[in-house]
C-alpha cells in the first residue's frame, strides 16, 4: 500500500477509522466477481486493490457520508418507544 496515498487520503477523510472502513468496502467491492465493478481510475500493474481505493478516495471518485451525528437522535427515539410500549 503507498504511503502517500494513505496520507492524501487520511487528509481528505480526517478519520483513520472510517477511512479503513472506506477503503475496506471498496475493495471488497472490487474483488467480488459478482458484483463486476470496475476500478473508477486508471489501474496500473503495480498497484493494488487498496491503492485502487485510495487513488479514488484522493481524485475524488469515489464520495462518502459520515451518518453517526444523523442517526444519534433516532436511536434515542428508537429507545424512548420500546421504554413507552
Amino acid at each position: 500500500m503507498n504511503t502517500e496515498l494513505v496520507r492524501q487520503a487520511l487528509e481528505k477523510v480526517g478519520n483513520p477509522n472510517v477511512l479503513v472502513n472506506l477503503v475496506s468496502r471498496r475493495v471488497r467491492q472490487l474483488t467480488t466477481a459478482r458484483t463486476g465493478n470496475r476500478p473508477l481510475v486508471s489501474q496500473s500493474a503495480t498497484m493494488g486493490w487498496a491503492d485502487v481505493a485510495l487513488t479514488e478516495l484522493v481524485e475524488g471518485k469515489m464520495g462518502y457520508e459520515v451518518l453517526d451525528a444523523i442517526a444519534e437522535p433516532e436511536k434515542k427515539a428508537l429507545k424512548r418507544k420500546r421504554k413507552s410500549a
